[in-house]
């Protein structure tokens, strides 16, 4: 994901502390906070202050890291799902296949390991910088055969650069980190099953990735396929070269192009957030799908991708993007787990949405932060109804084509 630069991005201190070796869950930042009160303040006109201080990118787990074993026959291979999902590609921690906000890489996860894994079933934090683990305790009795990745995140790595303005990221951050498990898991041969409507207790997000079936057959590549892969899964070369394209992204996207990318967000979604794509070209204007979802309608006419460019912190490249693709609703006084969930679905869905654009060739870059952004109100409903959540800007040339022209 990204957002507007406020400076350097740097690695954080964690604030949740060290797990202990039992088998309690790992500790949340987000029960010490009020979501509500906190959304408002991000909504708000007030600037974030100063960066403060940062720490290391990763959280201090306990014990000694161990490295993740290679699969056998009939495991689920942790090593590949890990490294197709979280693992950073390079040593300061900021390059993975699943965005963060000013790449800062907030979410944490930690492994509750059942049967038939490459790891024994145990509880385990994650190092996504050294793609290592770290037992912290026992997995509960009817724990499944496979792995549940619990989601959770140190706040002060996002909020040292995001102040105020964070927790709203935070969760977006999640989303994709969920989505980009799930999306590994498929590429493996999985039918993994995402959480994210979890309650005030346990993590804010977790994916359980099902044990192979013992009677399937392993690859010989590294990367193992213990199951048959449905049809629109992904191949691995798909998820660890997926990256936020820098701007300018120019060029609309072919209409039924962007109603397929559309539908994708919309499906992933469920509900929780609504979906519309900014356009220019000659019609320029809001678009989504119309109820038979086989094709587009026109919301509003009129351009409207410089007042996103204000919104989306100044970034006045969107005002010259393809299309913007926008999750919206979340309105004021949304309780907590509305709150929770809108953000999270939104997260999770733009992910898939950018995976799909990649497939037809678009270039895409996620636009989490927005201040102000109160499309209903612009578009002449009541204030405070109607906000944008999360955006992925499409276009069909990238930078360094537009740098040749």
């Amino acid at each position: 994901m990204e957002a507007a630069p406020r400076g350097d991005a740097r690695a954080r201190t964690p604030a949740h502390p060290a797990a202990h070796a039992d088998d309690t869950a790992c500790p949340r930042e987000d029960t010490r906070v009020d979501l509500v009160a906190a959304l408002v303040r991000a909504r708000s006109p007030e600037p974030p202050g100063p960066d403060t201080p940062a720490g290391t990118a990763v959280r201090d787990w306990p014990g000694a890291a161990l490295p993740l074993p290679p699969a056998a026959p009939g495991e689920l291979d942790l090593h590949a799902l890990l490294r197709l999902s979280l693992a950073a590609a390079d040593a300061s921690g900021r390059l993975r296949p699943a965005p963060s906000a000013g790449a800062l890489h907030p979410v944490d996860a930690e492994l509750v390991v059942g049967a038939r894994c490459s790891l024994p079933p145990g509880r385990y934090g994650y190092d996504p910088v050294r793609h290592r683990v770290h037992r912290t305790g026992r997995e509960p009795a009817d724990t499944p055969p496979g792995v549940r990745a619990q989601l959770t995140v140190t706040a002060q790595r996002t909020a040292s650069h995001y102040g105020h303005r964070a927790w709203p990221l935070l969760l977006l951050d999640t989303g994709h980190s969920a989505a980009a498990l799930l999306l590994a898991a498929r590429a493996l041969g999985a039918e993994p099953e995402a959480d994210l409507d979890g309650g005030d207790h346990g993590p804010l997000a977790a994916v359980h990735i099902p044990a192979p079936d013992r009677s399937a057959h392993p690859a010989p590549e590294r990367v193992r396929t213990p199951g048959h892969r449905r049809a629109d899964a992904p191949v691995p070369a798909e998820l660890l070269e997926r990256r936020s394209d820098p701007p300018p992204l120019t060029g609309t996207p072919p209409p039924d192009v962007l109603r397929q990318i559309l539908g994708t967000a919309a499906e992933a979604g469920r509900g929780a957030v609504h979906w519309c794509a900014a356009v220019g070209g000659p019609r320029p204007g809001l678009v989504e799908l119309a109820a038979d979802t086989t094709t587009l309608r026109t919301r509003a006419s009129g351009e409207a991708r410089p007042t996103l460019a204000a919104w989306a912190a100044g970034q006045a490249w969107l005002a010259r993007a393809g299309a913007v693709l926008l999750a919206h609703g979340c309105p004021d006084g949304s309780d907590t787990p509305t709150i929770r969930r809108a953000h999270l679905r939104a997260g999770f869905a733009v992910h898939l949405a950018h995976v799909a654009a990649r497939r037809h060739g678009l270039a895409a870059r996620p636009v989490g932060s927005w201040q102000r952004a109160d499309l209903g109100a612009a578009l002449g409903g009541p204030p405070g109804r109607d906000w944008i959540v999360h955006g992925l800007a499409l276009g069909t040339r990238h930078a360094h084509e537009e740098s040749t022209t």
